[in-house]
C-alpha cells in the first residue's frame, strides 16, 4: 500500500514539474555582463567625517556623504527604573543617493538621509503614505 502511494506521490510531482509553465521573465531577461567601476573617489577626514562616490560601466552612479553630529538625549528611565540623564552623544549622520537603469531603461534614483531619526528614503518609484 505504501508502495502505491509513494509512486502515486513521485508521479504526480514529476507530472507536475515537467507540465509547469516556464517562467517568461527568465525567458526575456537581458543577458549580463560584468560591470568596471569607472569612476572612484574616497576622502576620509580626521574628524570623522567622509565622503565617497562611484560610477561603473553599466550606469550605476553611488554618492555617500557621511560626519558626526552632537545631538541631545533627553533624560530617561529604563524599564527597570534606572534613570538614564540628560546627556550629550555623537551620531553618525549619512545622505547619500544612487541610481541605475531598471530593465525598460528608466533611471531609478534613490535619495537618502540616515541619521538620530532613523534612514529616510526618498525617490519617485517609492510608494506614498495616503495622507
Amino acid at each position: 500500500m505504501y508502495k502505491f502511494a509513494f509512486l502515486m506521490c513521485s508521479a504526480l510531482l514529476l507530472a507536475y514539474a515537467v507540465a509547469r509553465p516556464q517562467d517568461a521573465r527568465a525567458a526575456n531577461a537581458p543577458t549580463t555582463t560584468a560591470a568596471s567601476i569607472i569612476k572612484q573617489d574616497n576622502v576620509n577626514n580626521a574628524d570623522g567625517s567622509f565622503n565617497s562616490s562611484y560610477e561603473t560601466s553599466n550606469g550605476i552612479r553611488v554618492e555617500n556623504v557621511g560626519y558626526l553630529k552632537k545631538i541631545i538625549v533627553p533624560k530617561t528611565e529604563t524599564s527597570d527604573g534606572q534613570v538614564i540623564d540628560e546627556h550629550e552623544e555623537l551620531v553618525l549622520v549619512q545622505t547619500g543617493s544612487y541610481s541605475y537603469s531598471d530593465p525598460d531603461g528608466n533611471i531609478i534614483t534613490l535619495r537618502y538621509v540616515a541619521d538620530e531619526n532613523g534612514f529616510q528614503p526618498q525617490g519617485d518609484h517609492l510608494p506614498v503614505a495616503p495622507q
